[in-house]
């Protein structure tokens, strides 16, 4: 059984899974919720304790108490993991949860015991992180709702959004449902704080599995290369024909790999 929980500065997570087992913290992207892992967490928590919360101003969880930034998701998450009580956890991030993690592990390098980096940007060359930045500042004037049908297809194949356009809906109604000016300053920190996570210092030094889709135009499988290339042994695989929602709309393409990882990786 899931337990809804509100921690004291406001974030809402849900645990699944035995009490005793390798905890497994789960991070969803820009814009959704930590809805985005139901396909994967019945699967996930046969094995392993799972703690799946809300950003800031995310989902159930309360507004960011500062300016959005890399460094304010990570001290969200240490205090999560802090008054949970617990130490070390592997830290599955979709997106903006994927750069959340890398920097919750050149933070707190000592509390990660693996670290999963899904459909998640890096270094994008000067020109498209200019461009990339500037259409997030507009963000302040066209709200969540800007381009939201273009994003769904960029998200999802073709194909999915004919055919289960129920649970695009959905999607699009989280989207929709971000606060304008929150959504706005997450999403400049989706686009400016890849900056600092190139070539990490500290380096990030766990076991780690990189994980993007051949058809991802923002995270592309030449980005998950790159970050799997600045962590020593790290696994990269690339999902064929998936877009960048792929672990929504193939949940299985995704976590049959991550529990074969995790298997290796969280071994006593």
């Amino acid at each position: 059984m899931a337990a809804e929980i509100r921690t004291s500065n406001g974030t809402a997570y849900d645990l699944h899974g035995p009490a005793d087992a390798p905890v497994i913290v789960l991070v969803h992207g820009l814009g959704l919720t930590r809805a985005t892992w139901e396909g994967h967490v019945p699967a996930l928590a046969k094995r392993y304790r799972i703690v799946n919360y809300d950003l800031f101003g995310h989902g159930e969880s309360a507004p960011p108490p500062a300016t959005p930034s890399l460094k304010l998701f990570s001290q969200q998450l240490r205090d999560l993991l802090d008054g949970l009580a617990i130490d070390r956890a592997a830290i599955v991030g979709f997106s903006l949860g994927g750069m959340i993690n890398r920097r919750f592990a050149m933070d707190h390098p000592g509390r990660v015991s693996a670290l999963g980096i899904f459909n998640s940007p890096h270094e994008r060359g000067e020109d498209a992180q200019r461009l990339v930045e500037e259409r997030a500042a507009q963000s302040h004037a066209g709200g969540p709702g800007a381009n939201i049908e273009a994003t769904i297809a960029r998200w999802f194949t073709p194909h999915f959004i004919e055919t289960r356009g129920d649970f695009t809906d959905r999607i699009r109604g989280w989207v929709l449902a971000n606060d304008a000016d929150i959504y706005a300053g997450c999403r400049m920190v989706l686009a400016a704080g890849v900056i600092e996570l190139i070539r990490p210092a500290p380096p990030i030094n766990v076991p780690s599995i990189i994980i993007t889709c051949q058809n991802d135009s923002g995270s592309t499988p030449e980005m998950s290369l790159a970050i799997a290339s600045e962590i020593a042994g790290a696994e990269t695989i690339i999902i064929p024909h998936l877009q960048h929602m792929g672990l929504a709309e193939k949940p299985e393409a995704f976590t049959g790999p991550l529990l074969a990882f995790l298997g290796k990786a969280l071994q006593p």
